[in-house]
Parts: C-alpha cells; sequence; structure tokens
C-alpha cells in the first residue's frame, strides 16, 4: 500500500513538474529545429496576430457558434484565434459567421489585414472542415496547401499556425506539428520537380515558422523534428 502511494505522489509531481516546465516557454522563444530541402523549420512562440512572417497562415473548422470563445478552447490570454480576432475587429468571427468562409477541408481565403492590425501583411484562412470529423492525417494535406499557396504569392517565408487546440480540440501536438512538415516537403517536392522540369518560375520557401503556445513548444518540437529526419532519409 504504501510502495503505490508514493508511486501515486511521483507520478503527480512529474506530472506538475512537466507542466511548470513547458510553462516557462516565454513568447518568443525560437528554434531551428532543423532543414530539408533548404526550408528551415522554426519552433516559435507567438501568435499569429504577433508573428513578423510575410504572411500568416491560420486554420479553423467550420462555424458554431462562439467556437473560440467557449470553455473546451484555450484562455482567452493564450488563445491565437482570438488575439486574431481581436486584431482584425472581429472580422474573423464576421466572415466565418456570415458565410462569407464557411471553413470546409481546405478551404482557403486570403485576407489583406488593415495596415498595423498584424505583423504580416497577408493573413491565409485553411479551413479544417467538421471539427466532429478532424484526424491529424489531415494537417498533411493542410501543410501541403499552406507551401503551394505561400509559393503561388512569391514570398520566401511564412509563419504557420495550427489553432487546433485554441478552437477546442484536444489533438496529438507531435503528431500534428511533424503532419504539418510533412505537407510542407511533400509540396516543394512537388514544386522543384515542377521547376525542373520547366513548369513553374515559384519563388523558393527559405524558412517556415511553426508556431506554437508556450505549453506545446518542445511537443511540438520534437514532432518537427521527427518529420524532418523521416524526410532526409527519403
Amino acid at each position: 500500500m504504501k510502495n503505490s502511494v508514493n508511486k501515486l505522489l511521483i507520478a503527480i509531481v512529474l506530472v506538475f513538474s512537466n507542466l511548470i516546465l513547458a510553462q516557462t516557454t516565454s513568447v518568443g522563444t525560437s528554434k531551428n529545429w532543423g532543414s530539408v530541402d533548404g526550408i528551415s523549420m522554426i519552433g516559435l512562440v507567438q501568435g499569429p496576430s504577433s508573428a513578423n512572417a510575410q504572411l500568416q497562415v491560420a486554420c479553423v473548422f467550420e462555424y458554431t457558434e462562439g467556437d473560440i470563445f467557449n470553455a473546451s478552447a484555450l484562455p482567452a490570454n493564450l488563445n491565437g484565434l482570438v488575439h486574431l480576432d481581436e486584431a482584425l475587429k472581429g472580422e474573423l468571427t464576421n466572415i466565418r459567421k456570415s458565410g462569407q468562409f464557411l471553413g470546409h477541408s481546405l478551404e482557403t481565403i486570403l485576407i489583406v489585414p488593415p495596415a498595423g492590425s498584424m505583423s504580416a501583411k497577408k493573413l491565409l484562412l485553411i479551413g479544417l472542415g467538421d471539427r466532429n470529423k478532424f484526424t491529424p492525417d489531415l494537417m498533411i494535406s493542410v501543410g501541403e496547401v499552406a507551401a503551394r499557396e505561400a509559393m503561388r504569392l512569391g514570398v520566401s517565408n511564412f509563419a504557420f499556425a495550427s489553432d487546433l487546440k485554441d478552437a477546442g480540440i484536444d489533438s496529438p501536438t507531435a503528431l500534428v506539428a511533424g503532419n504539418v512538415v510533412r505537407g510542407i516537403v511533400n509540396a516543394s517536392r512537388s514544386e522543384n520537380y515542377l521547376k525542373e522540369h520547366k513548369l513553374s518560375t515559384t519563388k523558393k520557401l527559405e524558412k517556415v515558422y511553426l508556431l506554437a503556445g508556450p505549453a506545446f513548444f518542445e511537443t511540438a518540437g520534437d514532432g518537427i523534428s521527427e518529420a524532418i529526419t523521416e524526410a532526409k532519409k527519403k
């Protein structure tokens, strides 16, 4: 009985220690997790309204009333989608609620934010579809769409926010982050093929900033690193 209690206490201490450590990753922290085909995959603790990149990509599910503000979503002070909505003076909610952007799976819409409202000059929203049907595999396709649109827009870098936890989805952080990288690599390699065969003249991607909250930075990094290692073997 005593041993069981001791083991339980140790487990509780470890859980709280991990939570404390995770929360100490401060806003603005960045780390280059590695590069694939000349594209640096940089982890960044920052919200999508503040990340300094040429293009910001954010992901949203099909709209449900108050979805980014409900109890299952991240608290407002940590919620990137809430910050993005505030930066756009409520327009993120308005275009979704009014049906201007339905958020169907892989649907996109490009927004030019008002000057000074956010760091990026352009904002690309990518739909994730029905939140009740989400699977991490979708993020490979989302990463592909993000990279292809970025190259089509002629930017050399972009910031990516999956925003799953902001929307209240308890997703596997490492797998999601890794799948986004897998999709970006797939799109880049397809584009390189087109260039080699004189079928494309798009600008090469140099950096992707993969955004994560303070509590998820290291876990996301594990998934990103694994995907980079995997891609280098192919």
